[in-house]
């Protein structure tokens, strides 16, 4: 999954989180053998990802990595300022990984709780 960095092959395109966030949905809820069937949430909760990935980059002006980031990943000093300079773009990467991320969780456990 490591292409999905920099908007997918540092193309600065559809985030990375996004991609990893449905990756694992599919992963958790897509068809096991080829003649089987997705499960029948895996689209309902892949749609409720993607509206909220939108919510949480609103503030961005998109979804797209260069939305977010901020960096032009084929520009040697704009990478090397993103990451060694704390107040580039690279906060708002860990912030949209965060917030992705637990309302990955959150979604998925809504659905699916743990045993107790």
């Amino acid at each position: 999954m490591a292409p999905f960095g920099g908007g997918m092959g540092s193309s600065g395109q559809v985030c990375g989180t996004l991609s990893g966030a449905l990756a694992v949905i599919g992963f958790t809820l897509g068809k096991t053998e080829a003649k089987g069937r997705d499960h029948k949430l895996m689209w309902k909760l892949s749609y409720r990802m993607v509206k909220e990935f939108e919510k949480i980059c609103e503030e961005y002006g998109g979804t797209n990595c260069r939305d977010i980031a901020g960096v032009n990943w084929h520009d040697r000093d704009s990478v090397h300022f993103f990451y060694k300079n704390p107040d580039s773009g690279r906060k708002n990467c860990v912030k949209v990984i965060r917030e992705t991320s637990e309302y990955l969780h959150a979604l998925i456990t809504e659905h699916f709780p743990k045993d107790k």
